[in-house]
């Protein structure tokens, strides 16, 4: 059993099923018992006993005969999400938007705060962004001039993000200059961490074909769940987060060799 797993293996998952459940349904929205067992050539019983270990995690919504995604995980969940710790994000953005070079070829996920990001470089247009976002790539598209590269795949209704099939167009891209991703959580022992096992999947072949990663973070990431990871900590070259961010937790990232921004926060009138 790998160690991305133990949250669920500790309570008796079998293998990566528990990953895998969870990412089925956030793909489809809503799935049965019948179905899963179905598709994953186990019991009913078996597949009961896994959604009841995700609903114990709030991971998804158990409902009569089967499961689906948590309330208001939409379109409504992502607008929640930007207003959500907004003051911290905005700032985090902003100091992002520095580390960018004329020129650069950046990768950005899905995140809230990588959505920020993309609003600190609406008056680049010598950039060009890769991005699994469809509400980044709609956002750049409408209001810059820059180039943008949307990855193909399937796309999450949860997250509005495409996953699957990233491969071609990476490697026709070439390198990338910085992956930023946005954090469902992250330790300097296990790295970043997702919850869906898609967009970990997408987000690291992002981080495959750059030069280096970059992790957005606010302070309320501190501590999460996460199941499937991103990358090791070996492979983030820094934490932009804002000054809630612990510094003894800061500390022990530095230690680890990955460089921490605790951005100071102004409040706009």
């Amino acid at each position: 059993m790998g160690s991305r797993n133990g949250a669920l293996m500790a309570e008796g998952a079998n293998g990566n099923r528990g990953e895998e459940i969870l990412s089925a349904i956030e793909e489809h929205g809503e799935l049965s018992v019948a179905a899963l067992a179905d598709r994953f050539g186990v019991s009913e019983v078996t597949i009961r006993k896994d959604l009841d270990r995700l609903a114990r995690r709030s991971l998804i919504e158990r409902v009569r005969g089967g499961a689906r995604v948590q309330a208001g995980a939409g379109e409504g969940a992502f607008s929640e999400r930007l207003g959500r710790h907004a003051t911290a994000k905005r700032a985090i953005a902003r100091r992002a938007s520095e580390l960018i070079g004329p020129g650069e070829v950046v990768a950005l996920d899905s995140s809230s705060t990588s959505y920020f990001l993309a609003l600190e470089l609406l008056d680049r247009p010598d950039l060009t962004v890769v991005t699994s976002s469809l509400r980044t790539a709609l956002l750049l598209a409408e209001q810059s001039e820059l180039s943008i590269f949307m990855l193909g795949g399937a796309v999450r209704r949860t997250s509005g993000a495409t996953v699957g099939a990233p491969d071609d167009l990476l490697r026709g891209l070439g390198r990338i200059a910085t992956a930023f991703f946005g954090a469902t959580t992250m330790s300097p022992e296990r790295g970043l961490l997702e919850r869906s096992v898609a967009e970990a999947g997408t987000k690291r072949a992002m981080a495959a074909v750059s030069a280096q990663v970059v992790v957005l973070c606010d302070s309320s990431k501190q501590q999460g769940f996460g199941m499937t990871s991103v990358v090791p900590a070996r492979r983030i070259a820094r934490i932009v987060t804002d000054s809630g961010f612990d510094p003894d937790l800061a500390a022990s990232w530095e230690a680890a060799g990955v460089a921490v921004d605790r951005v100071e926060l102004t409040r706009r009138g």
